[in-house]
């Protein structure tokens, strides 16, 4: 988690110097080719699927536990854990934590504000600082 969020902070400071111009081919081999600000995007949307229910109503993050899966007390809060099964994205190791993994919930929050041209035309700081206010005034 941690180096997929410094990746995407990189991606999109990288789009504010190259703007929609340049586009790198995602995924490798796909033939689809995607400015760095939707690569950006797509890897924080590939990380929030761990997090957000699927077609069949499961999180992926509790893997078979029942538990979070279906308890109607339980299956809306969100356990961060340390890390993550690679092929199917249950959680792992350490729970009830809000490291670094408690970082899906800004990047969540930043593509339902942002979008590329807002990225183009307002700085970091400015960004961070608008969203920060959004955020204080509900």
């Amino acid at each position: 988690m941690p180096v997929n969020a410094l990746l995407i902070r990189g991606l999109l400071n990288l789009y504010q110097f190259y703007g929609d111009d340049f586009k790198v081919e995602c995924p490798t081999g796909s033939g689809k080719y995607m400015t760095l600000y939707e690569v950006a995007r797509e890897i924080a949307r590939r990380l929030s699927s761990i997090f957000l229910r699927d077609a069949n109503g499961k999180r992926p993050v509790y893997g078979g536990t029942k538990k979070f899966q279906e308890d109607p007390y339980w299956k809306d809060y969100i356990l961060f854990y340390e890390y993550f099964h690679g092929d199917n994205g249950a959680g792992l190791g350490a729970s009830h934590q809000t490291g670094w993994t408690g970082i899906i919930a800004r990047s969540l929050d930043l593509f339902a504000r942002m979008n590329p041209a807002l990225a183009l035309q307002i700085s970091k700081d400015e960004l961070v600082g608008e969203m920060t206010r959004k955020q204080v005034a509900g």
